[in-house]
């Protein structure tokens, strides 16, 4: 890239990251009071994201083929007793991923 090719980029990428960061003060000051339909979008997006990443996560697991999806159960198991236990997200979900990297490497490994 040239210079100026990477004086653009730089300035879009400040831009795009300022627009997402001060917009919706903009659109929803604090006087003003939050549309109903942005209060139950916060209230049902978090739970929806998090049902599709587990979709995400399982799409490619064959229950008849290799270690017959154990790993994927183990560690999905390990963050619920940990999400149950200490409910704290961060926990649960290093937990889990370090579960899942030492049955797959470890125990599972080809």
């Amino acid at each position: 890239m040239t210079l100026t090719e990477q004086i653009i980029t730089l300035a879009m990428v400040v831009l795009g990251t300022m627009l997402t960061r001060f917009l919706p003060f903009f659109i929803f000051p604090p006087g003003k009071q939050t549309p109903k339909y942005i209060l139950y979008l916060g209230r049902v997006l978090p739970g929806a994201v998090f049902g599709m990443l587990v979709v995400y996560c399982l799409k490619n697991v064959h229950l008849f083929s290799e270690s017959h999806g154990i790993p994927e159960l183990i560690s999905i198991s390990i963050v619920i007793v940990l999400h149950l236990w200490k409910r704290q997200m961060l926990i649960s979900i290093a937990g889990g991923t370090i579960c899942y990297m030492l049955l797959v490497q470890l125990v599972f490994g080809t």
